[in-house]
């Protein structure tokens, strides 16, 4: 019984070690106010700061209005990576919508959040701040 506790231990211990983990330069990006049509392409910039590489299982969104990119790759201790989000901008009003990102890092799943409102046509350029 000691024997298989002490296994159960070493081998948390070692998940432990072995880790990897996102760091984001930020988990929500906000498009602000933007004119019908415009480029809804952003992009979520992350650096790998476990010690093994990281690995993107999968990645879906809350609607289909976006869609979201993972790395195809793994990202390697200390490299940077990035998941590259589209909304549709041609749909109007505001927006707040959400991207699961699983993987094999120490927070298995993470939520990472977009919004803004978009504005009809040039007159929506009158109106940013």
């Amino acid at each position: 019984m000691k024997t298989i506790l002490s296994f159960i231990a070493v081998c948390f211990l070692t998940l432990a070690v072995n880790a990897q983990e996102f760091k984001f330069e930020t988990e929500t990006i906000n498009y602000g106010k933007i004119t019908q049509g415009s480029d809804g392409k952003r992009v979520f910039e992350f650096t790998n700061v476990g010690d093994a590489p990281l690995i993107i299982k999968d990645i879906k969104s809350t609607c289909g209005c976006t869609v979201p990119s993972k790395p195809e790759k793994p990202i390697m201790p200390g490299e940077k990576g990035q998941i590259e989000v589209s909304y549709d901008t041609m749909r109007l009003g505001g927006f707040s919508k959400a991207v699961k990102v699983d993987s094999n890092a120490k927070r298995e799943r993470l939520m990472l959040k977009i919004k803004g409102y978009i504005t009809k046509g040039k007159d929506g350029d009158s109106k940013k701040s």
